[in-house]
């Protein structure tokens, strides 16, 4: 019976000395804290850069630290190249810089001054789509819809790179973009037939 009051006697002094320590350390936490609150951050240093994007000259003072997907998303409004691992390895961002395809989030906007940009708003003409967007409707290589514009946009450049001359080469130069759809033989027929029309891409 002693040694059960000794004990409970023991965890009520620990629990009133927690509770007396976490008192006084209280107040100076809120100082800490507020202290740490008043301090500015450090402004993002930014750079005047000029391109040509589908077509359009554009000029623009970007955040040094800024992706070009980020970039034409958020502050240029072009939401049609897609936002998706941010790593490079699903081709949802990919567009065309001076011609070849790239992955938009691995590479800087400031990277990018002076170059030539071409993205999936820029494919069609009015209301005459790409012969490459056609394609994507007639064979039904889509479901979803999300990686569409990244999957395009390495379909043409599969074309124009020489690299479409059968269904292992198009498989193969598309491994990059990802379908989570599972879209991908209706993928590779669009582009097939794109590449049999003949069509300029």
């Amino acid at each position: 019976m002693q040694k059960y009051c000794y004990n409970n006697g023991r965890r009520d002094f620990i629990r009133k000395a927690s509770f007396s320590a976490a008192l006084y350390a209280i107040p100076s936490l809120l100082v800490h804290a507020e202290s740490v609150s008043l301090i500015a951050p450090t402004p993002a240093p930014k750079e005047k850069i000029k391109l040509s994007i589908n077509g359009k000259e554009i000029s623009a003072e970007v955040d040094t630290r800024i992706t070009l997907l980020d970039f034409l998303r958020e502050q240029l409004g072009y939401t049609g190249t897609k936002k998706g691992c941010g790593m490079g390895q699903c081709g949802a961002c990919i567009l065309h810089i001076n011609g070849k395809r790239m992955n938009s989030c691995q590479t800087l906007a400031i990277h990018n001054n002076g170059k030539t940009i071409e993205t999936v708003e820029g494919l069609a003409n009015g209301d005459t789509l790409h012969p490459m967007q056609e394609a994507f409707i007639k064979c039904d290589a889509m479901q979803c819809g999300y990686c569409t514009p990244g999957q395009i946009m390495s379909g043409i450049a599969c074309i124009r790179d020489g690299r479409a001359n059968n269904r292992d080469e198009i498989q193969r130069y598309m491994a990059g973009n990802i379908c989570r759809c599972g879209a991908y033989q209706n993928i590779v027929d669009a582009i097939a037939q794109v590449k049999e029309s003949g069509k300029t891409v």
